[in-house]
């Protein structure tokens, strides 16, 4: 019986300690709360060429639109994401982002676009207007209030508006030179968030895929990393990385088309979840 009163103690101690750590658990919005939105400042670096043939015989020759037609290489964009917890570990994301650039060069190398040949000397409007749509549903397959790691599969809705038009020399009868595509691309996706305190978190995101369907061929890799600050219970601040890479070949009843591009850079955003 003289061990009775130790064991009690000993156990009162370890209740207690089991309670301390507990409390010692982050409780953060970012990973318990439902609902959660973001609006923010993309300004990604960008590197762009493509190609346009008028024929299904293949890709004409690939055009470097930063170097070539003197599109900026930097802007600033909106970006805005939406996440909504529908289990105790499913999820459903979106994100969008837009950039639509212009161009006014006198060519210094002769072109082909759409089939059109451009000559060096001619001076040339063009438009490079690009959004992406991403989509996912994602299980977390490990879970507790302070962690969780996960996998998804969705798709990147990537949409094009391409266009060249001479203003100058003898292609500038020829009018605009625009085409319009849009191309579902999936992807599969691992994901990983950590609370480090009950306001600030962690989150990266991986989205990888390679695929021929349809009239599509190509790649995508996609990058996030986040930190989010939350001083307050609805409200917080983030900032992240973002990077996009897409190699595509897409073509039609009209048309064979090649892109790749880059967009890789900083985001600052400001956040709500409940």
């Amino acid at each position: 019986m003289r061990f009775f009163p130790m064991a009690v103690v000993g156990a009162a101690l370890f209740i207690s300690m089991a309670a301390r750590a507990q409390e010692a658990i982050p409780n953060n919005p970012a990973l318990t709360d439902k609902f959660y939105f973001y609006v923010g400042a993309f300004v990604p670096k960008t590197s762009t060429s493509a190609s346009l043939e008028s024929s299904n015989a293949g890709a004409g020759a690939v055009i470097d639109f930063e170097r070539a037609l003197g599109m900026a290489t930097q802007r600033v964009v909106p970006d805005a994401a939406f996440r909504w917890r529908f289990g105790e570990r499913w999820r459903l994301e979106a994100e969008y982002f837009e950039l639509n650039r212009s161009g006014d060069k006198t060519l210094g190398q002769d072109i082909t676009w759409n089939g059109q040949p451009i000559a060096a000397g001619t001076e040339v409007l063009s438009k490079f207007n690009f959004n992406d749509i991403r989509t996912s549903v994602g299980y977390s397959f490990f879970k507790r209030q302070d962690k969780e790691l996960g996998v998804s599969f969705g798709f990147h809705v990537a949409s094009y508006d391409v266009g060249l038009q001479a203003v100058t020399g003898a292609a500038a009868a020829a009018g605009d030179q625009a085409k319009r595509i849009l191309a579902p691309l999936p992807v599969l996706s691992a994901y990983g968030q950590f609370a480090l305190t009950d306001e600030w978190s962690v989150g990266g995101r991986l989205d990888r895929f390679t695929m021929t369907y349809d009239r599509y061929n190509g790649n995508i890799t996609s990058i996030g990393v986040d930190v989010n600050y939350q001083p307050f219970r609805h409200v917080g601040f983030g900032l992240a990385y973002r990077s996009l890479f897409i190699i595509l070949k897409a073509t039609g009843p009209d048309f064979a088309a090649e892109f790749n591009q880059t967009f890789q850079g900083p985001l600052l955003y400001m956040n709500a979840s409940f």
